[in-house]
Order: structure tokens, then C-alpha cells, then sequence
């Protein structure tokens, strides 16, 4: 599968709000103004994952909104690719190009939350050398739990804690 990276749009919304409510459970997933609150936060940007190719019309299969703040921290929001395109490197380019735009923001850290039963995730953000640094008991609506996880943005190595 072809794809491409490109900033968000304002005529994308609608499309990444319907991919976030198909990759996450009620309760995990966001409305509408709780999406848009996110996009537009002082530092934040989404990038749009798009498959391309010869025969085919550009189409939104994921995205990520993430946000440069103070402190030289950044935050991975979240990250949203259609289980129909998962296993073809669109996540992990999602959240390569994002952790490198952080980087120039002169972010040193970068964390980002996740909920504690979601093992994909954690399977993704492990090979990814994200590391555990806390739990936020009830951190989701619907009362789960969630695990905040962290990945120093300037060394790749010496993550001694990354996920078991």
C-alpha cells in the first residue's frame, strides 16, 4: 500500500473524527469538540496519513495530533490508523514524522497515554522505546485506567525501563 504524509486540513475533520470513533471504544474515542479542542491547542498539529496510488482518489486511513509545549515536552495526543491499513508501517511513520517535528519544536521528551488493556498499543509504543512511567487510575471516561508513557527524543539508547 502507497501512502503520504501531509499536514491536516479544515475539509479533513470529518473524516479523522469518523477514523478515531472506529479505532476506539466509546468512553476512549473523542467527540467531535473534544477532537477539535485538541487540534487547535496552542503548539498542536495533526498529521494526515493518505493512501495514494495511480487508480485511486487520496483518502485519510490515519492520522495523529500531537503538541510541542513547554519545557522542551511534547505530547502524542493521540494516533489513529484504520484496522484495515494497520501492519503497513502507517502508524510508525505517523509517529516518526511527528517525534522529528517535536524534535525541531526543541523537544527533548515526548509522553503520550494509553489505556492499560490496549496491548497492540503497548506492543507499538515498546518497539517504538517508549517507556512506563506511571499509572492514571480511571484517566478515561468510561473509568479504565491508563498507562502515561514517555521516550527521550534525544538518545535512543539508555530507555532502561522500556515496556516488558
Amino acid at each position: 500500500m502507497d501512502f503520504r504524509l501531509r499536514d491536516f486540513q479544515r475539509e479533513d475533520f470529518e473524516r479523522l473524527w469518523s477514523i478515531d470513533q472506529r479505532c476506539f471504544p466509546s468512553g476512549i474515542s473523542y467527540t467531535r469538540l473534544e477532537l477539535k479542542f485538541y487540534m487547535h491547542r496552542r503548539g498542536a498539529f495533526t498529521l494526515v496519513a493518505e493512501k495514494v496510488g495511480p487508480e485511486l482518489t487520496p483518502e485519510a486511513v490515519g492520522f495523529i495530533v500531537a503538541e510541542s509545549g513547554r519545557g522542551g515536552v511534547g505530547h502524542i495526543i493521540t494516533i489513529d490508523v484504520l484496522p484495515t491499513v494497520r501492519r503497513f508501517g502507517v502508524g510508525s511513520r505517523l509517529l516518526t514524522a511527528a517525534e522529528d517535528r517535536l524534535r525541531s519544536a526543541q523537544c527533548q521528551t515526548v509522553f503520550l497515554e494509553t489505556a492499560v488493556d490496549n496491548r497492540t498499543a503497548l506492543s507499538f509504543y515498546k518497539r517504538h522505546k517508549y517507556f512506563l512511567i506511571r499509572t492514571v487510575p480511571r484517566y478515561y471516561s468510561n473509568g479504565l485506567d491508563a498507562f502515561v508513557l514517555q521516550k527521550d527524543l534525544l538518545s535512543q539508547e539508555g530507555a532502561a525501563s522500556v515496556l516488558a
